[in-house]
């Protein structure tokens, strides 16, 4: 009886949470084919049956309405956050091996010391960096490009990486190196052949935070770019006119979030952690 009790209560809960998830996702698939009238008559759920189905809100992702056109800005911005995010990746997992394999020194400051400088840069204000990001960018005459957001993105995506990774090359002990090193491997094939795959985990994390930051910015992408290159959150908030069209927003917002959950389902079987038990000689 107890566990009749338990298993009810448990699949009652994972419900009730399914639909707290799902509720605002089936609200916006609704909303995305309602026109102004069926927005603004009252609630309404079902299409076919309480409302006529239109798909004016989905026009916006296939031609420019009211001047704004999505196609471009969602290309614009998977190359931004997948080049960004690729090369924080890269460059913060280097560092982070660094900072956890070898010591440094900086008259009092160590490796800690080090850590907490990367992590403390996202700790600053966003707004605080907009007019040096700005006039630096004016500066290198790459204000309103896809590269100087791509050099800006991994200003702000390095400190994750680097927090992240070192705690991961920390949780592996330091006798993985020294027995590749036994078998005849260089200090950098035993961080390819050896350290590095049994990090997957860390970066199939790290990378998956490091494209929901880069995707999801708005600050950077809205200060530091104009017309020529626009990235899909300036265009979603560009919809918006005198009177706001709630389809067009939920269209452009579902497919906006598409990437992020295609990554996750393609990556969930990565996320688990390799035993390390039984790995040493």
């Amino acid at each position: 009886m107890r566990i009749l009790v338990y298993r009810g209560i448990k699949y009652l809960v994972l419900i009730l949470w399914s639909a707290f998830v799902a509720g605002p996702f089936l609200w916006a698939l609704s909303t995305s084919f309602k026109n102004d009238a069926a927005v603004v008559s009252g609630a309404t759920y079902i299409p076919f049956v309480d409302f006529e189905p239109s798909l004016e809100g989905w026009e916006v992702l296939f031609k420019a309405t009211e001047g704004v056109n999505i196609f471009g800005p969602y290309v614009s911005s998977l190359v931004v956050t997948l080049v960004s995010s690729l090369v924080s990746l890269a460059l913060g997992t280097f560092a982070a091996y660094g900072l956890s394999r070898f010591t440094f020194r900086a008259g009092p400051l160590g490796n800690t010391d080090i850590t907490f400088f990367f992590i403390s840069q996202r700790i600053i204000t966003p707004v605080v960096l907009a007019i040096p990001y700005f006039l630096l960018l004016k500066m290198f005459r790459l204000l309103d490009t896809h590269v100087g957001l791509i050099i800006i993105y991994i200003a702000m995506l390095m400190p994750i990486v680097v927090w992240i990774m070192v705690d991961f090359f920390n949780n592996i002990s330091t006798e993985l190196d020294e027995a590749a090193l036994i078998d005849g491997c260089t200090p950098v094939e035993a961080f390819y052949k050896i350290i590095l795959p049994e990090c997957v985990p860390g970066l199939v994390v790290t990378g998956l935070l490091c494209f929901i930051f880069a995707w999801n910015d708005f600050f950077f992408a809205f200060t530091l770019t104009f017309a020529d290159t626009q990235l899909l959150p300036v265009s979603i908030v560009a919809l918006n006119s005198s009177k706001v069209p709630w389809w067009s927003l939920s269209s452009s917002s579902l497919i906006a979030i598409l990437p992020l959950v295609f990554l996750a389902i393609w990556l969930e079987r990565y996320l688990t952690r390799g035993a390390l038990l039984g790995a040493l000689k």
